[in-house]
């Protein structure tokens, strides 16, 4: 692992966590917290995929439009389109977005007010403001619910990050590195796709094979202690290791698997094979998918970017909903966009930015779907140049608190933990949920 990496766990620790989840479980019942009951509520959704747009995308140039704002707001990019939900409109640049609007709800009325990256990655990812605590981010939280301690058995780690971590801030929070996100690295859209500790580019399976049999071979206090309690574990976690290069774990991730038709239709780039590769680890049971999708902190040259970048996402997301829908899954699957802000209304057409748009964290855009959340919705509203929230103003912790009780996770329970720390989810009285929607 790279040492600038430190944000995403590494197959051996990935490895390690999945030879103890099993027999961890069995010690930890995930329904108290010191010996007190912990709130239960019927889950809607099984699996979260988030859509992380990395750098924070603009909310004028994709899903609140303001075609009539002017040319310094709106630059060449003032057209809006229809949508198959009655009364939404959205940028024309997302043409196949629009027709899967039905299926997704708008939250036009973000806010938090920062404008750094990383203060605002951290308030967006765990609802909270920064403090003493270092809190974990949703997908910790999730992992934490719906990890290894209830029971989770699949074939890839519960957490996992499609293909870079988002290295703003530590995922785990006071929970701890067994939290951390499995970051796959690779490319999805390459052949292979080399997924880090699983897919080895340029080593055959038959050389693997040969590595292990000489492993073996100089193994030979092992075979001197076969009762070892130590040895017994990395015998386990060998097998775990081969089970991932060799068996299911690899199929997840081969992308060759499906239909040339279905590869296409996600778009052949890096993010649209990585929405590709989501579907396929929902479909394995796997709680939570972040797809880290960089490119959007546009300071200069915004509309160049946007002609580059918009018709990856419009093809990408649209593709991921429909195909999520068509294979039963929606229903029990949160799709989550957005970014840690938005960009700032009114272009900056002096140099050096050459039409930029800056950080802007008074007012942006969030895109929920799937897992009990109502489509086709628009909750809250922006000024008539987007620059401040005009109605129902939704913070970060409102929209993750709603994300919580759609996992059957109490938003103002306590989070377990290891620390022996008496803390809640999300403290009620600082959210408001998205009933609109849910």
């Amino acid at each position: 692992m790279n040492s600038n990496d430190r944000n995403f766990i590494s197959r051996r620790e990935a490895l390690k966590r999945m030879a103890l989840g099993v027999a961890g479980a069995a010690l930890i019942n995930p329904l108290k917290l010191n010996g007190a009951p912990l709130p239960v509520l019927k889950p809607k959704a099984k699996s979260v995929i988030q859509i992380w747009m990395w750098g924070g995308p603009s909310h004028i140039d994709t899903f609140d439009p303001k075609p009539d704002a002017g040319y310094d707001y709106c630059g060449p990019m003032n057209k809006t389109i229809s949508t198959n939900a009655d009364g939404i409109r959205i940028s024309d640049q997302l043409p196949m977005l629009a027709k899967q609007a039905d299926k997704y709800s708008i939250i036009r009325s973000m806010t938090h007010g920062i404008n750094g990256h990383e203060t605002a990655s951290y308030i967006v990812q765990t609802g909270h403001k920064p403090g003493r605590l270092v809190y974990p981010s949703v997908g910790a939280v999730v992992t934490r619910f719906k990890g290894y301690e209830a029971g989770y058995k699949g074939v890839v780690p519960p957490y996992i990050v499609l293909t870079q971590a988002q290295g703003r801030f530590s995922e785990a929070g006071f929970l701890g590195v067994k939290y951390k996100p499995f970051c796959t690295g690779g490319d999805p859209n390459r052949n292979p796709f080399v997924v880090e500790g699983i897919v080895a580019k340029g080593i055959s399976d038959k050389r693997q094979h040969q590595r292990r049999d000489l492993l073996h071979s100089l193994d030979s206090l092992g075979y001197q202690m076969p009762d070892n309690a130590q040895f017994k574990q990395f015998d386990l976690t060998e097998k775990n290791a081969y089970g991932m290069m060799f068996g299911d774990a690899k199929k997840v991730f081969d992308l060759n698997l499906e239909s040339k038709k279905m590869r296409e239709r996600y778009g052949r780039n890096t993010f649209g094979q990585a929405c590709l590769t989501a579907r396929r680890l929902v479909e394995q049971g796997v709680p939570y998918i972040t797809i880290n999708y960089k490119g959007w902190d546009t300071h200069k040259q915004h509309f160049e970017a946007m002609k580059r970048k918009l018709p990856e996402l419009d093809r990408g997301f649209s593709a991921l909903l429909e195909d999520l829908a068509q294979h039963g899954l929606l229903d029990s699957t949160i799709v989550w966009w957005g970014g840690e802000f938005g960009r700032g209304p009114k272009v900056q057409w002096q140099a050096p930015w050459n039409g930029g748009r800056s950080h802007h964290g008074k007012c942006f855009s969030s895109v929920i779907a799937g897992g009990g959340f109502k489509g086709g919705q628009v909750v809250g509203a922006s000024d008539a140049k987007g620059m401040e929230v005009a109605e129902r103003p939704v913070y970060p912790q409102d929209i993750i608190s709603s994300i919580y009780e759609n996992l059957g996770i109490a938003p103002d329970g306590l989070l377990p933990n290891d620390r022996g720390l008496k803390v809640k989810v999300i403290p009620s009285k600082k959210a408001n949920r998205l009933h609109e929607l849910t």
